[in-house]
């Protein structure tokens, strides 16, 4: 896996047709993913394992967790200058 959970705002990966964002307030996933019973599943299962596992082990060396993040903040609308 090429991604360390929270870690930085720019990698992400894609496991099947799930992509997984990193944040460093958050790791957004989107998308599907298949595990199938082969060996392509089995691969897939790992590959998201070892992703949740790594999101853990993050989250408990943090140790000052809070309670709950706000939500994002909205994006700033801008007038199209093409228009």
């Amino acid at each position: 896996m090429k991604l360390k959970p929270f870690a930085d705002d720019e990698r992400s990966i894609s496991i099947g047709d799930l992509t997984v964002e990193n944040g460093t307030d958050r790791v957004a996933l989107y998308g599907s993913l298949d595990i199938t019973r082969d060996k392509e599943g089995l691969r897939r299962a790992r590959d998201l394992l070892a992703l949740a596992q790594a999101a853990v082990t993050a989250l408990e060396a943090a140790g000052d967790l809070p309670d709950r993040l706000p939500p994002p903040s909205t994006p700033e609308v801008v007038k199209n200058p093409f228009q």
